[in-house]
């Protein structure tokens, strides 16, 4: 067994292949994979991490679309432990399906820089049944994750992110890493659900909306932005100042102000 035959990157999936072996290792360091740990792995490629994973647990599921790369990574793992590989697309699959007995799920991936933020609002919403999630991500993207309130990176996928996980920015991977070598630089960072959350939304779907509603025109005012949602006895109870803008709110605000809008709903 071995490496996989090479494999010519499809922009259609996005893929970017990595290679480097030192940031391999770092990326290994801080997942730090354990015997006995329920990990899945969304779009293993060709098996850069898959088959470190495996040499640490002996056991991985994988989400892989790319039908040609299945066989090939089969093989560049067989020798190592038990993969399980599921053809399909992460953006509609039920990971907490793979969730037995409660085991909570360890996600790992390296997602497409044209489709991560969808994958990651799709895995929010499936949140309870994840214990941490380590991605690579284009860094414009982890940025605006860990963002906070007042940063020109602050917006809708720092609240939403971060009122329902914890946020760890833990570092840069250059270009070179991969092939081929995207044009932008990437992040490394982990998610970490919450089990008992410093945030009591009382309704998400509210809150959510609230939240997309505030940051649709960055320059309006809250008052402007969310007037068709928010009266000024809402704002006045919330204690939110309605001429500030969406940005200059951290994320308990929002959530009190949406909370406070579901009481007087």
């Amino acid at each position: 067994m071995g490496n996989p035959p090479a494999h010519r990157a499809k922009k259609i999936f996005g893929q970017n292949f990595l290679h480097d072996q030192g940031v391999i290792r770092r990326i290994i360091t801080s997942i730090s994979p354990k015997p006995g740990d329920h990990l899945v792995e969304i779009g293993p490629g060709q098996g850069a991490i898959t088959r470190e994973l495996l040499k640490a647990t002996g056991r991985l599921q994988a989400v892989e679309l790319d039908r040609d790369l299945l066989e090939p990574l089969a093989q560049a793992c067989g020798d190592l432990g038990e993969l399980h590989i599921f053809n399909a697309d992460a953006m509609k699959f039920d990971f907490c399906q793979l969730a037995e007995d409660g085991n909570l799920l360890r996600l790992v991936g390296n997602l497409p820089y044209n489709i991560s933020t969808p994958i990651l609002f799709h895995l929010l919403e499936q949140a309870h049944c994840i214990e941490d999630m380590h991605f690579m991500l284009q860094k414009e993207v982890v940025d605006r994750i860990a963002a906070g309130p007042g940063s020109k990176t602050y917006g809708r996928l720092s609240v939403m992110i971060q009122s329902r996980c914890k946020v760890s920015n833990l570092f840069d991977i250059g270009p070179g890493a991969f092939k081929p070598a995207p044009k932008v630089d990437s992040g490394f960072l982990r998610l970490t659900p919450y089990k008992d959350s410093p945030y009591d939304i009382t309704d998400q779907a509210r809150f959510s909306g609230l939240v997309t509603q505030a940051f649709s025109q960055r320059r309006k005012t809250l008052r402007n932005c969310l007037k068709k949602m928010i009266d000024a006895e809402i704002f006045e109870a919330a204690g939110i100042d309605p001429t500030l803008r969406a940005e200059q709110l951290a994320v308990e605000d929002f959530v009190r102000l949406a909370n406070m809008a579901c009481k007087t709903a």
